[in-house]
């Protein structure tokens, strides 16, 4: 679910919600030979220290190690060779990176991590436990709003006969569970313990828009154990993925629910991950009993109201502002916007949550003093896209001149570090002013390459693409497509909020295309996305 009122940020001074990735390998210290002369050292005890008692040799040979590895053996380590996109010189190839996390077998030959684990994927391995021997593995599915990959090996004969874990129920309060994985500080498994302490609607820092239900525990949870099974009575109850950084919350780690995983593994059972829907609109309390009275409610603690409902969204055209919501399937939603759900107090969104697009929710509203009841048909709200932060995905653009011309969203504003103040506006505002409805994109001129065409354009960088010889800039192929198509002796490029345009000289752009191309190493000039360069067959390079 995503919100725009609703949105709460596990943020806090001194600390920020992360992920339990590990992304590096941890110094050991070395094994220093003795010094040459120095007397023989004795062999240790095959068992370890043993506080000065001598063990017999014959009770050494009844001694036998306990290997509980066996419970386990469903738990893998994942290892993952990562490509960043780089948003700042969108022609290039990225970043290499990568990181381990965990993750657990949920049936044959499926493995389920976080996504985060498995973002921005070259090369993914998997090792099991006991098993030196890394396995290639790819992704089958990915869902990025929730935070689940699913995984599968090239070769799963390693893992036959491996029983895979069954998933457990939401856990109750104060009940105790296990987090299972592959933290940092070694390379073989770690099983911590906690307690259950909270159930709450929070969100998920990996897209950074998108609340779910989710676990707090106060078992240690670090990196590396993202993707990791927490269990309880041998089943899985949750996936460990995040916890705070700094020293405010110490031993607070949350974890994705059951509810969130089944409906992960419902979704990819045709083959492909449909994502979340939007019920799309804002609301607030309505706890004053002269508000209440006013509205004609009694004072029961029933009844929350809409804020807002996007126009385009699911609940556009149905519920209206003012309207106050009653019930939500046969479900009363308290004054405070919570639901009784499963045993818990719950978000009201839980009900939304667990729907598909398609899927149809029953209402029970307030309105002019009377009830009246209506139906909302749920799908995806895509404009709130442009606060997610964006994975595996190549960063679209057009070089034009120098001007490098791209589209705006979360992972471009935090790239090129745009502080403008009417990007800002365009960013913050683009769905609660509805901006997405006149520009479905905002196309934004990022960075300027030097070159004498574009001498003296410095201080347009980072300003928000209106026209271009007279066409009203909406998207991205419109640039594409207007430069293109330009004729005439100038090409001119006005800019929102800025009476003074951008004049290129058009008969100098080619000559100057090259030149810049090659002296920055701009291998291609533009990319518009898979599906739109293959609709209008463009080739590699060149405008």
């Amino acid at each position: 679910m995503k919100g725009k009122l609703t949105l709460t940020p596990i943020f806090c001074a001194a600390a920020s919600l992360v992920f339990s990735t590990s992304a590096s390998a941890q110094d050991f210290t070395p094994i220093v030979p003795p010094a040459p002369g120095s007397p023989p050292v004795k062999p240790s005890s095959p068992l370890g220290s043993t506080g000065g008692a001598i063990i017999p040799e014959t009770e050494v040979a009844s001694i036998k190690p306990v290997n509980n590895s066996k419970k386990y053996e469903a738990v893998v380590r994942i290892e993952n060779s990562s490509l960043s996109p780089d948003y700042r010189t969108p022609w290039n190839t990225g970043r290499d990176g990568g990181g381990n996390g965990t993750g657990w077998l949920v049936g044959k030959n499926k493995f389920i991590t976080n996504a985060h684990v498995v973002s921005n994927s070259r090369i993914v391995y998997i090792k099991k436990v006991g098993d030196a021997k890394p396995y290639r593995a790819k992704i089958l599915h990915i869902g990025h709003d929730c935070d689940l990959a699913m995984l599968e090996l090239e070769d799963p004969s390693a893992f036959e006969g491996v029983p895979p874990f069954e998933i457990g129920e939401l856990p109750q309060l104060d009940t105790k569970v296990k987090v299972i994985g592959y933290p940092i500080g070694g390379e073989r498994i770690s099983i911590t313990s906690g307690v259950v302490s909270r159930i709450d609607f929070l969100t998920y820092s990996h897209s950074a828009v998108d609340l779910h239900l989710t676990v707090q525990i106060d078992a240690a949870i670090n990196p590396g154990n993202s993707g990791g099974p927490v269990l309880q009575d041998g089943k899985v109850v949750g996936v460990a993925f995040q916890g705070y950084s700094g020293n405010v919350a110490q031993n607070t780690g949350y974890m994705i629910p059951p509810p969130v995983i089944r409906r992960f593994l419902r979704d990819v059972e045709d083959g492909r991950y449909d994502h979340y829907v939007d019920l799309s609109i804002t609301e607030f309390t309505l706890l004053n009993p002269a508000q209440r009275e006013a509205l004609g409610l009694p004072n029961d603690g029933i009844g929350i109201m809409i804020a807002d409902a996007e126009p385009d969204g699911s609940a556009g055209g149905i519920l209206k502002t003012g309207d106050v919501l009653l019930a939500i399937d046969g479900r009363p939603v308290k004054s405070n916007g919570l639901i009784s759900y499963a045993g818990e107090e719950v978000n009201m969104n839980e009900i939304v949550e667990r729907k598909f697009a398609g899927d149809i929710i029953k209402m029970r509203i307030w309105r002019d003093k009377k009830p009246m009841d209506v139906q909302v048909t749920l799908k995806r709200f895509l404009p709130y896209l442009i606060s997610a932060k964006k994975y595996g995905e190549k960063p679209r653009y057009v070089m034009y001149s120098g001007l490098l011309f791209q589209p705006l969203d979360r992972n471009l504003m935090a790239a090129h570090g745009i502080k403008a103040l009417d990007v800002r506006y365009h960013f913050d505002a683009y769905v609660n002013d509805e901006i997405y409805k006149e520009r479905p994109e905002v196309i934004v001129l990022t960075s300027i390459l030097p070159d004498a065409i574009n001498s003296y354009f410095s201080a347009f960088s980072h300003s928000i693409i209106d026209e271009i010889n007279g066409v009203k800039i909406k998207t991205l192929e419109d640039v594409h497509q207007a430069l293109t198509k330009a004729d005439g002796e100038f090409v001119v490029i006005k800019l929102f909020g800025n009476g003074r345009p951008i004049v290129i000289e058009r008969s100098r752009v080619e000559a100057a295309q090259k030149r810049i191309q090659e002296k920055y190493n701009v291998i291609r000039d533009h990319y518009l996305g898979d599906d739109i360069e293959k609709e209008h067959g463009h080739g590699p390079a060149g405008l």
